[in-house]
């Protein structure tokens, strides 16, 4: 298809486009002549991709840029792939090591996950910008005095592990290790904020099915 095409089939205007190829968010086209290109359908994927990162997720095009760098790695394999364009998402700020509420934290999520056993995994999600966010959250919550215990978090993570095998059941279904990276990406954009609503949706419904209306 021509850049025209491409615009026309993707919602994003010919400017736009220009303007990634320009930043490297997008692969340049197949050169027909002098001045004309040929894009095909991973190009239109691509182009999605970008766009929810951008419009949805309001993420930087210097961010962007280093996710998708990630995302075209071949020369790595899929977990250290997928998270390395996990990773360059935007995170919460680094937790302050000299915080005793984060120390505090720190013994408690490291107790999570041996009591998940989750130990296979330990050494990579132990330096995952998750984890941190994770200690962050939980420091919070111990300075503000809600100290929840530990069959509570263990309660969440399950769920939370059960929601990352439907994850990963989808990606699964994408032929190629690019598109399944994409899909992971285009997950933790537009996905998370979904699961986020469904959260606060349950909560009402099941706060008028305990409470009613009054």
């Amino acid at each position: 298809m021509r850049l025209s095409e491409l615009s026309e089939s993707s919602g994003v205007s010919t400017a736009t486009i220009k303007y990634y190829l320009r930043e490297g968010l997008l692969a340049p086209g197949r050169q027909v002549n002098a001045t004309t290109a040929e894009y095909d359908e991973t190009h239109l994927r691509r182009l999605r991709l970008v766009r929810a990162m951008i419009q949805v997720g309001r993420i930087p095009v210097t961010t962007v840029r280093e996710v998708l760098g990630h995302v075209d790695d071949d020369s790595l394999g899929r977990t250290i792939r997928l998270g390395a364009a996990l990773w360059a998402l935007p995170h919460v700020a680094e937790p302050d090591e000299e915080d005793g509420h984060v120390r505090a934290a720190h013994h408690d999520v490291d107790q999570l996950l041996d009591t998940l056993g989750w130990s296979n995994a330990k050494s990579l999600i132990t330096i995952s910008p998750a984890y941190r966010s994770l200690v962050v959250a939980v420091a919070t919550l111990r300075r503000l005095g809600y100290h929840w215990d530990d069959e509570l978090l263990v309660s969440y993570a399950q769920l939370m592990h059960q929601a990352a095998i439907l994850d990963l059941d989808f990606v699964e279904t994408h032929p190629s290790e690019a598109e399944k990276v994409e899909t992971a990406v285009l997950g933790a954009v537009l996905v998370e904020p979904m699961l986020q609503a469904l959260h606060r949706l349950a909560q009402e419904e099941e706060s008028a099915r305990r409470y009613g209306f009054e």
